[in-house]
């Protein structure tokens, strides 16, 4: 398939701390700190591009206090950036508390700042031209204001049949915002990429696989990413595919999902099946787990 990704999504900085041992309230914990880009929807497009999209676009809000560092780790990641500087809300951040225990578990802290303010005035039709794919950031969700951008875009899209894929990306979010209100933002969407907590939480269901399977009545596709349990393909209310996790020693776990769904995405681009392009999602995932941050590999490195 030829064509472009776009991506809407969220653009933030990402303060991760690193503690090798459980946190002390009220004093020290000794941590290794970095300052990195990220943001859910940054990430799948930069993933996207190290996976082998040629032309990987992204449309996000940033505040003036780091766009033109944004614009650069966006760039040299291969992706085309179309960002939006807001004049009163700095960048949004993200702290990043990731244990040292062999699951390298992270905790949020969020302040979504400009990423979330990105609105219907920020989009235009003319962003589609010459896209194959849109990929929606899940956050876009979890404010009114992206909420409306979410419907525009969608409808855009769906008036020139190109193909929807989306990301809850929060389960904590997604339990504020409510599953049945989440499903019904989300109709008229070809792919659903949850984690498998959130494929629980939209469907009520214990089993992640009876969860993706119920969830593919409603969505064309469904793809649960399990982390080390790998990934699970549904469609037409059943599991087409179980996907095992490609091996890995995690040191940050932070934006392997994006990973998945960056790579899974550029797979099918290239005319990949579902199946085949969740196997590149595993891999992808593998490859973020072992790094600190939720990007790729510099090209340099």
């Amino acid at each position: 398939m030829s064509g472009a990704l776009l991506v809407v999504g969220d653009i933030v900085t990402d303060v991760v701390a690193r503690h090798t041992g459980p946190l002390a309230p009220g004093t020290d914990t000794a941590a290794a700190i970095r300052t990195l880009p990220g943001g859910a929807g940054a990430n799948v497009a930069c993933w996207a591009a190290h996976w082998g999209c040629p032309d990987v676009r992204l449309l996000g809000r940033v505040g003036a206090d780091a766009a033109a560092w944004h614009e650069r780790q966006l760039t040299g990641a291969g992706v085309r950036p179309r960002l939006v500087v807001d004049a009163e809300a700095a960048t949004g951040t993200v702290i990043c508390l990731v244990d040292g225990s062999a699951a390298a578990e992270r905790t949020f802290l969020t302040d979504s700042g400009a990423s979330l303010r990105l609105g219907p005035s920020d989009w235009s039709d003319g962003l589609l031209d010459g896209v194959a794919r849109l990929h929606l950031s899940g956050y876009l969700l979890f404010s009114e204001r992206s909420r409306a951008l979410v419907g525009v875009a969608l409808a855009g899209a769906r008036a020139r049949g190109v193909a929807v894929s989306l990301d809850p990306a929060s389960a904590g979010f997604l339990t504020e915002l409510g599953a049945s209100r989440f499903l019904a933002l989300a109709e008229g969407v070809d792919v659903l990429l949850p984690s498998r907590d959130e494929a629980c939480l939209l469907t009520g269901l214990p089993d992640p696989a009876d969860a993706a399977a119920k969830l593919s009545r409603q969505v064309p596709l469904v793809v649960a990413k399990q982390g080390a349990h790998g990934a699970l393909v549904a469609a037409e209310g059943r599991v087409l595919a179980r996907v095992p996790a490609a091996p890995a020693v995690p040191r940050d776990t932070t934006g392997a999902g994006d990973a998945f769904t960056g790579a899974f995405l550029a797979a099918l681009l290239a005319g990949a099946a579902p199946e085949e392009a969740a196997v590149e999602g595993c891999r992808a995932g593998a490859l973020a787990v072992e790094g600190v941050g939720g990007r790729p590999p510099s090209r340099a490195g």
